[in-house]
This record gives C-alpha cells, sequence and structure tokens, in this order.
C-alpha cells in the first residue's frame, strides 16, 4: 500500500497526537525537489543512532522530550521547542518521553543543466 503524501494545498494536522503516541508510527507527509518532511515518531527509550544526512535539517519537537546527540554536547529537545543542523552533521535521537518530531530536511537537489 503507498503512503499518502500531502499535494499542494493540503492541510496537514501535526496537533500532538496525546494518549493515541503510544501507538504511532512515523509517518511521512510530503517528498519534493528539495525538501522531505516526515512526523518522526519515537518511543521512550527508543533510539535512532548516530547517522547524518547531506542536506541541512529542521527537527521541531510537537510533543514529548528527545535528546539529541550532536556535537560538542548533547541538546535536550522539547515539547514546542525546534533546532537546525548543518547538512553532515553526525547526530543520534534518544527519546526520553514518547515523542513526535516534525523533520525536514533540505536535500541537495541540483537542477539538470546547472553546474
Amino acid at each position: 500500500m503507498a503512503l499518502h503524501h500531502a499535494k499542494p494545498g493540503e492541510i496537514v494536522d501535526l496537533r500532538p497526537i496525546g494518549p493515541g503516541l503510544r501507538d504511532a508510527r512515523t509517518a511521512a507527509i510530503i517528498k519534493g525537489d528539495n525538501f522531505e518532511t516526515i512526523r518522526l515518531i519515537v518511543h521512550a527509550g527508543g533510539e535512532i543512532p548516530q547517522h547524518k544526512v547531506s542536506g541541512e535539517i529542521t527537527l521541531h519537537c510537537l510533543e514529548g522530550h528527545v535528546e539529541l546527540g550532536i556535537d560538542p554536547a548533547p541538546v535536550a529537545l522539547k515539547a514546542n521547542q525546534w533546532v537546525y543542523l548543518e547538512g553532515g552533521a553526525p547526530h543520534s535521537v534518544k527519546a526520553i518521553e514518547d515523542s513526535s518530531l516534525l523533520l525536514t530536511i533540505f536535500l541537495n537537489h541540483v537542477p539538470a543543466g546547472i553546474d
């Protein structure tokens, strides 16, 4: 079954999930030529090991509390907080509580014919 992606002009509800967060799963919202947006769910005690992506990213914590493993020291990201990371920056995500985050990845896309 194909994942539903938002269409231009379509409203996407990003309200906190609340009690249903424990059963929620990560879901793609949109993938365009220049960016990708995902509602990332990380359950308490869960961890996304250190990795990096080539594009710049932003994380907006919609609910919960995560610890971002970034240099020079880990940082706490709680509900209603937002952070930006440069492309290629190694990072990990550890959920202190069940958490929902809006992840946006800015893709390093160069249109054909442009050097």
